[in-house]
């Protein structure tokens, strides 16, 4: 067998530091607009239970399961806010204010 051809491919991608740090605060808020939903919908899961539930234990798994997914949330959310640390802590482009 032979081996597959790969082209040579280097794509010039260049990004000004600008261009980086709106396309990773866009990243962050796309991911915070996708943890709300999440958050919206354990509270619509949580009324459903309340409405359907039986019995007092009905109620506490109802609980327990959107605590437990609550707890992911809240992980991830701290993750954003050290990347939103991280990217507000981007030094200035030194090289580009000397060549003005």
């Amino acid at each position: 067998m032979s081996m597959p051809n790969i082209p040579d491919i280097t794509p010039d991608i260049n990004l000004k530091r600008e261009d980086v740090i709106n396309l990773l605060l866009t990243s962050i808020a796309l991911e915070e607009i996708g943890l709300a939903h999440l958050i919206n919908a354990e509270g619509e899961k949580l009324q459903k239970a309340i409405e359907v539930a039986n019995c007092f234990e009905d109620l506490l798994y109802a609980n327990r399961s959107v605590e437990k997914m609550l707890r992911t949330i809240i992980k991830k959310e701290m993750l954003l806010q050290f990347k939103l640390e991280d990217v507000m802590e981007i030094p200035p482009d030194e090289h580009h204010h000397h060549h003005k």
